[in-house]
């Protein structure tokens, strides 16, 4: 699976499912705690995790300001799902070389 641009512009943050359906990220599950979409709340951490992913691939926006709270780097340790975490560019070189189970979130917005 190869996430690329194909002729269509995307202007929200994205998550990407195990199927590689592309869905819309709910940024206001972590804003609601945070106040910024920039923290991923565990909220967003049960959200995002599927059952059966292995690893799970962030693209932290062009500086990498987004983190995950130690509730939701909890929860992805006790399901067993590594976290990649990178500069969204790096994030996207990582998830087109992925050959595991792979679940991704992307911060394309800043």
């Amino acid at each position: 699976m190869s996430l690329a641009n194909e002729g269509s512009k995307i202007n929200h943050d994205i998550i990407i499912r195990l199927s590689g359906e592309i869905k819309k990220r709910k940024k206001k599950l972590s804003k609601a705690v945070y106040t910024t979409s920039h923290i991923i709340s565990l909220e967003e951490a049960k959200y995002i995790y599927q059952d059966g992913a292995e690893r799970l691939i962030i693209g932290a926006g062009q500086q990498g300001m987004v983190s995950l709270s130690e509730e939701a780097a909890g929860y992805f340790k006790k399901k067993k799902c590594k976290i990649d975490l990178h500069p969204t560019p790096k994030a996207i070189g990582k998830w087109n070389d992925a050959t595991e189970a792979v679940i991704g979130l992307f911060h394309i917005t800043c």
